[in-house]
């Protein structure tokens, strides 16, 4: 590319420094490395975790580098949490312009084997979660002129594997339920993203699977900053779905 070239290219990127995101499951994983990624480009980072030990460590870490943050403690399943956390970020801050819908959470085991109330508690957090974030968000990303929706999906969208019938069944809707959203809120300026990840070196993988082979999975600081180009766009460019893989994936072609 010659200097001309990336110096239009440069031009054309939207600069996300004054804008403040809130991110849920920001606690560890991909959430944490999308937030300290996010508070190095300069946005205002609202860590929000049901663990709030861990969201309060998330926001020590961008403080640390000199980045701006405050934790919230959430509960993505509860309208109510949902509001609160909303509310208050928009009264401390004057508005919210990105709403990342990451938290996740799984069972391992057989159709038959999974208790009903563990299937409920699966979709409740990785499908029925982002609805009620993106209902109780909607309105103030509407008046932000450049409100962003992001939704944290999977290759387990994609396709399917034995013993994640629960997960499977979350993650297509969540990609599902993202282009509808991508089709209804562009009308009203909302973008949204639905980001398909490849496996990653998390918690999320490496505590449950521990034979896995690290170097099969990729950094979960790779996928945040296919965020922050997505966040990055011209006003008249939005990208509904990309998916992000490791090299090496197994899990996808």
């Amino acid at each position: 590319m010659s200097l001309a070239s990336a110096s239009r290219a440069d031009a054309a990127m939207r600069p996300i420094d004054d804008r403040v995101v809130l991110i849920t499951g920001a606690g560890s994983g991909l959430g944490a490395a999308t937030a300290r990624t996010l508070a190095a480009a300069g946005m205002t980072v609202i860590a929000a975790d049901i663990d709030d030990a861990a969201a309060a460590g998330t926001v020590a870490q961008l403080e640390g580098a000199g980045g701006t943050g405050l934790a919230v403690r959430l509960d993505v399943r509860d309208a109510a949490s949902a509001e609160a956390a909303i509310g208050g970020v928009v009264d401390r801050f004057g508005r919210l312009d990105v709403l990342i819908n990451n938290a996740g959470t799984d069972m391992t085991a057989a159709f038959d084997e999974i208790p009903a109330d563990t299937w409920d508690r699966v979709l409740d957090v990785n499908l029925r979660g982002p609805a009620v974030m993106t209902r109780a968000a909607l309105p103030h990303l509407r008046e932000s002129g450049v409100g962003h929706i992001v939704n944290i999906t999977s290759t387990a969208a994609k396709r399917a594997w034995p013993n994640a019938s629960a997960y499977h069944a979350s993650k297509w809707g969540l990609l599902g339920f993202s282009h509808a959203l991508h089709a209804e809120a562009r009308e009203y300026g909302v973008k949204v993203t639905a980001i398909v990840c490849g496996g990653m070196r998390t918690p999320f993988l490496l505590e449950r699977f521990p034979d896995l082979d690290p170097g099969v999975l990729q950094d979960p600081a790779n996928v945040a900053e296919t965020i922050r180009f997505v966040l990055s766009l011209p006003p008249e460019s939005v990208i509904p779905e990309v998916t992000v893989l490791p090299m090496r994936e197994t899990s996808w072609p």
